[in-house]
């Protein structure tokens, strides 16, 4: 199988102003998020990272879809470095995330065509391209609607059909169901496997342990920005359940550190 995704010690460090150390109550001043974070992914897979609020996952996908630059460290991602060449990286993937603001002014007919454009995709691909998304997440009777005026959960199918105007073959999803309801998280659950059946590659983060288990072939457990175990799920869960398996490595995580 392929590896098309290569991360090879992705660290990053954030400052704390005065104002955070007060409410933390702390005295450092700096932040370690991601520490020496390595692992791969593979071509037509779900590759998951698993941990708990604040573990680094979100600072690893930002730098994936390099959103921010890393301190130090690499990845490869289909052939493109995020560090010498991200604007070959922005052209090969896809990235939703649940902090991904929709202008309330726009409607989602206007942002696609948008958003289709800023990726060069010609009109007659974007108008095809539209018309399946539009259907596929029932967007259709809303796409003349003002953002402001619709659910959160038709805001992310919005979000999710914008992220694949350009048809991406890697998407990097950070908590793709985070504050959805659950016939809303099926229908973004369901689209990840057919993404997966069709051949794409993707990367979610999540600290749900039932959506790992159902969707991921293999995953990574990340802990304090450090890359803990990573492996398919059945090694991980090792017989157990995943949940179960979680809580008994982090437990020695932390107890090491302590």
């Amino acid at each position: 199988m392929k590896e098309i995704l290569q991360v090879e010690g992705l660290c990053k460090t954030f400052r704390l102003s005065a104002k955070q150390q007060k409410i933390e109550k702390t005295h450092e001043k700096v932040r370690v998020a991601v520490d020496h974070l390595s692992f791969t992914a593979n071509e037509g897979e779900i590759f998951g990272l698993l941990g708990p609020n604040g573990a680094g996952k979100t600072t690893t996908l930002r730098m994936l879809a390099t959103l921010i630059k890393p301190d130090s460290g690499d990845a490869i991602v289909d052939g493109s470095s995020i560090v010498k060449t991200p604007d070959q990286v922005r052209s090969k993937i896809g990235f939703l995330t649940s902090e991904l603001k929709l202008e309330d002014f726009f409607t989602p007919n206007y942002l696609f065509d948008f958003f289709s454009r800023l990726h060069q995709v010609p009109e007659d691909t974007t108008r095809a391209r539209k018309e399946q998304l539009f259907a596929r997440f029932g967007i259709g009777p809303f796409a003349e609607v003002k953002v402001a005026n619709l659910s959160t959960g038709m805001k992310q199918k919005v979000s999710l059909a914008i992220s694949l105007v350009h048809n991406p073959d890697i998407i990097i999803f950070d908590e793709p169901t985070n504050g959805l309801d659950v016939l809303t998280a099926k229908v973004v659950t369901d689209f990840l496997a057919e993404l997966k059946n069709e051949g794409k590659t993707i990367i979610v983060s999540t600290h749900i342990f039932s959506l790992i288990e159902k969707i991921c072939d293999r995953v990574g457990i990340i802990i304090n920005g450090r890359m803990i175990l990573c492996d398919s799920l059945d090694a991980i869960r090792a017989g157990r359940s995943l949940e179960d398996r979680f809580f008994e490595i982090y437990a020695e995580t932390v107890g090491e550190e302590a």
